[in-house]
């Protein structure tokens, strides 16, 4: 009887938690079992690291081959197990040494001619190694993910090959070494000076920008919505190195790895209004994370937001409150951080028309009522700053414009208050809690007059009253003033365009 011991990791949430393999050579009858809560890609890893060690030339012992993934409580997915079960597969029977095994961590999909692939989750999993003291093996494809935790120790491998080489002390492996620039990555692709006219809309996207607020558009078809949502990101702070690794950890969780030219870039996603809850939050009997939490430190863009199926929309109400979401199974529970920035746009009736110069709409007021209906109070009252974006004149859609800001100019002053920000509270207004609001957002006599006769004639909820405060210091942090005027509570009033009607 022969018995290894090698060690992987599995994916839980955020978390990895330590898989310890178990490969055990018995005699008897030939076979092959994997027990230890395996799903369906595990169970078939059997077939695939078979084939992988004969093709490399080495010896499947006509044996009973028995493979423990403990904890058994734990389920496991993927093929990231099939390397390790290789492994102690070629350690139990002694055709590679066992006595270093135990110094590292293991993860890879093996190819049926003994080549690694690509696994997801590794950046999580490399950070899990880290923290064990244990160096990391894995594909070369996933080396420069995975370096993006400092002080971990990545040996990166192309085959099964090089790696019973590197154990057998033939070639060892040189230690990944990659470096990430610091640079700032803005996508300078796109700019908001392409826009003509919405001079109103681009102050609202500049004050959400500065304060991580969420922002909904509506205005009809054609007034340029959609190009002011896609260039947003283009005037958003810089990412810090804590928030480009929390963003990066989560999209190493989805289906395909990270992809290294996005470090440090926020993301952007937009995702079709065919799109289900699951879709949007996260799910799966081994639970993924969704949009919300995809665009984590970065932008979901929820473009003809009346056109989401109403159910869907209402899964966003607890993340833009909590900035998490929690995906409970009947087994097991997985959390994931949704610290996103919403910014929507949608139509102002059903044919898009209504309020345009040309008069084109010919909707009845009941119809207007039931379209804007799909769209919750509860969840209206949750975002920010609702603007209107008219069509823009003739003329001025016409001629050429040499005067409009760049994104860079805007992106200046916006970083400006967001470090002033920063400085002051340690998070962005939109962030503050209530206990903060109070502190930071204090109203002189005149400004909370006027605040008074807004509730009243608008008949806000007390929701509505801490996000125009919110909103208001962030126009103070743009004009670089200490306190907050009724000029700057004036104008966070005019953001709540729904309230008004």
């Amino acid at each position: 009887m022969s018995l290894a011991v090698l060690y992987s990791r599995a994916l839980s949430g955020m978390q990895a938690p330590l898989v310890t393999v178990e490969t055990h050579i018995a005699n008897g009858l030939p076979s092959f079992t994997i027990v230890g809560l395996p799903d369906t890609e595990v169970r078939e890893s059997k077939d695939r690291v078979r084939a992988a060690l004969q093709n490399a030339q080495f010896k499947i012992p006509a044996q009973r081959i028995t493979i423990n993934l403990a904890p058994a409580d734990l389920p496991k997915e993927s093929g990231r197990f099939d390397l390790p079960i290789a492994l102690g597969i070629l350690a139990a029977t002694g055709q590679i040494p066992k006595d270093k095994l135990d110094q590292y961590e293991w993860a890879g999909e093996l190819a049926l001619t003994g080549e690694l692939r690509p696994i997801h989750g590794a950046l999580a999993m490399t950070y899990s190694a880290s923290q064990s003291g244990r160096s990391f093996v894995l594909p070369q494809q996933n080396a420069a993910e995975a370096a993006l935790v400092k002080k971990s120790t990545i040996y990166a491998a192309k085959s099964l090959l090089q790696i019973c080489a590197h154990l057998s002390g033939r070639e060892p492996l040189p230690v990944y070494q990659h470096t990430v620039g610091n640079d700032i990555r803005v996508n300078d692709a796109t700019d908001l000076d392409e826009v003509k006219g919405q001079a109103h809309a681009k102050r609202a996207l500049e004050i959400a920008a500065a304060g991580s607020h969420s922002l909904l558009m509506i205005g009809p078809p054609g007034t340029g919505k959609s190009m002011l949502a896609a260039r947003f990101p283009s005037i958003l702070p810089p990412m810090t190195e804590a928030e480009a690794l929390e963003s990066a950890a989560i999209q190493s969780l989805s289906y395909g790895s990270f992809n290294i030219e996005n470090w440090k870039r926020r993301p952007f996603r937009s995702p079709h209004h065919t799109a289900s809850g699951v879709a949007l939050v996260g799910g799966g009997s081994h639970p993924r994370p969704g949009e919300i939490s995809l665009a984590m430190h970065g932008v979901l863009f929820l473009d003809e937001l009346a056109e989401f199926d109403r159910k869907v929309l209402e899964v966003l109400r607890e993340p833009l409150e909590s900035g998490k979401i929690t995906i409970s199974r009947a087994a097991r529970q997985a959390e994931f951080p949704a610290q996103f920035q919403l910014i929507a746009a949608m139509n102002p009736c059903p044919c898009g028309y209504l309020g345009h110069p040309n008069g084109k709409c010919h909707c009845t007021p009941d119809q207007v009522a039931r379209y804007r209906a799909k769209i919750s109070g509860p969840l209206l009252d949750r975002i920010d700053m609702q603007i209107e974006v008219p069509a823009v004149p003739q003329q001025e859609l016409m001629q050429q414009r040499l005067t409009d800001e760049k994104s860079s100019v805007i992106r200046q002053r916006v970083e400006q208050s967001h470090q002033l920000q920063l400085n002051r509270q340690n998070k962005t207004n939109g962030r503050l809690s209530v206990k903060e609001i109070d502190q930071f957002c204090a109203l002189d006599t005149t400004s909370e007059n006027l605040l008074k006769q807004a509730i009243n004639h608008l008949n806000l909820s007390a929701r509505a009253y801490h996000r125009i405060l919110k909103v208001a210091r962030t126009i103070a942090d743009l004009s670089r003033v200490k306190k907050i005027s009724n000029q700057h509570i004036a104008e966070a009033i005019q953001y709540r365009r729904l309230d008004k009607n």
